[in-house]
């Protein structure tokens, strides 16, 4: 009974929820829900009289009548269209010279889509975040007064600690002088890059401007750049948008090894055929080109490289065959000099000892910092067959660093320094063994050997380490004169008696040494102006001398300009020794850069001139 019960109630619930849902009113709109109306009856319609046809005759299977032809209807009241007829003497008719106009604007200039593009307005590699020189800093220099400045630069500064300013300087990103194109401006700068040895960041400089932005001097630059860091194929880019039109032999030959390293070998080396049986270049140009681009196709052509008749060695010469793999005959790399080592210092594909002797010329100019000169030394340790000439070297760093005798390290660090007989590699040496002179631990022992394990440390910066000395250095001393203008705060007070010491233990040429303290020390502002005018007078020496560049570049620093101040400072120590710095230029350096907030680099610049004359 309890059951029957249980059933009827479930039975009511589900009638009552039924009635519910189906009294429930549609959310659909209107219509939705309704059933379709019933389809219309159709009308009867009066049929169409047909049109009668006359029958064509049945035509064969293959004849030309059984070709389908596509059948188009008229519009009803148009006319007929009448075919128009081809001139063929048309195209003839126009000037050859238009056609080729013609044909040269359709051309593309850009190979960057317009959204992608970078503005000129500002150019350089090395952001104000990440070193570089604040960006306004030339927003509103005159870019004729700029050009002058830069364009004049030899490359050769007397200054490592110069070298590395003035390339810091020219690599920041800087906004476009007023008055010049934007790629122009970093075309001045990559030139000038180029003559200081600095390939790579020439290189960085012309590749921050657009293909298509690429002037003549630009384009320049690109040739110097991708051939001091030995990769030619760097110019194809721009040998097919703005230098496709370039006249000259090197242009000609580019285009030619462009053109093979694109796949068209073939034809590329029937150019280069057609370049030597012209004549359009020396010879051995022409063979260093077809030893390049050979690698690029099947041709399977020997080349051989003949230096007989060659004289000298030329920026293509000499990238070109790097990126062969060959290295230039040892009286050409003689002749060349510096300027040769300066490709080979960075030259990958180089032997270690080839590339160890370019570093004896590269880190005292600036190019190589002391631990990229350990690396390199640490590469030829780790050979299993060292060089017989480099590796006994490499054994001496490893000794002045991790031998337990101090004496034994010192020794070692001596080794190295040589006899001093060639300055550039002496310097270089220093610019070694800075890192394990820090490690020396100062004491009255070692006082003798302070000046040079101080000048080692300062190549790289290394100045509180170099003051741990003070203590145990004489007052009078090179030594002390070094502290004097590296520490980072005036140790002691610079009295007349211990520059009259200094003066007589000096036996610098003309007593450049005392000069080159004189200057320092007042562009510090490290010695009172009665103790200078006293010494200034002992060494006939005028530091109100004023020239056309003092006057410049004391107006930089009094406008707190620093980008100008390192440019002007890199123009007033061009030359290939310290005997080309004047005193005068020396004490304007120092004190321009200090008034800027160059401090660290015033303090380098002003003990580097006292420690290498």
């Amino acid at each position: 009974m309890h059951r029957w019960r249980l059933a009827l109630l479930g039975c009511a619930a589900l009638t009552g929820i039924s009635g519910m849902v189906a009294a429930q009113e549609s959310l659909l709109p209107p219509g939705f829900d309704s059933a379709p109306a019933p389809a219309a009856s159709p009308k009867s319609t009066a049929s169409r009289p047909a049109t009668s046809t006359p029958a064509q005759p049945a035509t064969a299977p293959g004849s030309a009548a059984s070709t389908s032809v596509p059948v188009v209807q008229p519009v009803p009241g148009a006319p007929a269209a009448a075919s128009a007829p081809v001139d063929d003497g048309l195209l003839d008719a126009i000037d050859p010279a238009l056609l080729d106009q013609l044909i040269a604007s359709a051309t593309p200039k850009f190979d960057t889509p317009v959204s992608s593009q970078r503005s000129l307005s500002r150019v350089g590699v090395i952001d104000e975040q990440d070193g570089g020189f604040p960006a306004t800093s030339t927003h509103f220099l005159n870019g004729a007064f700029v050009e002058g400045v830069i364009g004049r630069m030899s490359g050769n500064l007397v200054s490592r600690w110069g070298h590395i300013l003035l390339r810091r300087a020219l690599a920041s990103r800087l906004d476009t002088p007023v008055g010049m194109n934007g790629a122009d401006w970093a075309a001045l700068r990559a030139q000038a890059l180029l003559r200081m040895g600095e390939a790579d960041a020439a290189r960085a400089m012309v590749q921050e401007v657009d293909s298509g932005f690429y002037t003549p001097g630009l384009e320049d630059a690109a040739m110097g750049s991708y051939l001091g860091t030995a990769d030619p194929v760097g110019l194809c880019p721009i040998t097919g948008l703005t230098a496709a039109g370039r006249q000259g032999w090197d242009w000609d030959l580019a285009r030619a090894i462009c053109s093979a390293f694109t796949g068209d070998g073939p034809p590329a080396m029937a150019q280069l055929d057609r370049a030597m049986r012209r004549g359009d270049g020396e010879k051995i140009d022409i063979l260093l080109a077809q030893k390049f681009a050979g690698a690029a196709s099947n041709t399977r052509r020997a080349v051989t490289i003949e230096w007989k008749d060659v004289t000298t060695l030329t920026p293509w010469r000499t990238g070109i065959s790097l990126a062969t793999g060959l290295e230039p005959p040892q009286d050409l790399r003689a002749k060349a000099g510096a300027a040769y080592q300066f490709y080979a210092v960075r030259a990958p594909m180089l032997s270690l000892a080839a590339r160890a002797t370019a570093a004896d010329v590269g880190a005292g100019r600036g190019i190589l910092s002391s631990a990229a000169m350990v690396d390199l030394y640490g590469e030829i340790a780790a050979q299993e067959d060292p060089d017989k000439a480099w590796g006994p070297l490499a054994d001496k760093l490893r000794t002045a660093y991790v031998a337990p005798d101090a004496d034994d390290r010192l020794g070692a660090i001596k080794e190295l320094w040589g006899d001093g007989s060639d300055p550039d590699r002496a310097y270089s040496r220093l610019v070694l063994t800075a890192y394990a002179a820090a490690r020396v631990v100062p004491g009255d022992g070692m006082a003798d050997s302070a000046s040079g394990l101080i000048a080692s440390m300062l190549t790289a910066g290394l100045d509180q380490n170099a003051v741990r000395w003070a203590p145990y250095v004489k007052a009078g001393s090179e030594a002390w004169g070094l502290l004097a203008l590296a520490a980072p705060n005036e140790l002691s007070a610079v009295d007349a008696g211990t520059l009259d010491t200094f003066q007589s233990n000096d036996d610098s040429t003309d007593q450049m040494r005392s000069r080159f303290l004189l200057a320092g020390l007042m562009g510090l502002g490290r010695i009172d102006s009665s103790a200078a005018t006293t010494l200034a007078g002992k060494l006939s020496v005028d530091m109100n001398r004023q020239t056309r560049w003092t006057r410049a570049i004391d107006a930089a620093a009094e406008s707190n300009n620093p980008a100008l101040v390192a440019l002007l400072a890199g123009f007033g120590m061009q030359g290939v020794s310290w005997d080309r710095m004047t005193a005068v230029h020396l004490f304007h350096i120092v004190s321009a850069l200090r008034r800027v907030g160059l401090d660290g680099e015033a303090r380098m610049i002003a003990a580097e001139a006292v420690a290498r004359v």
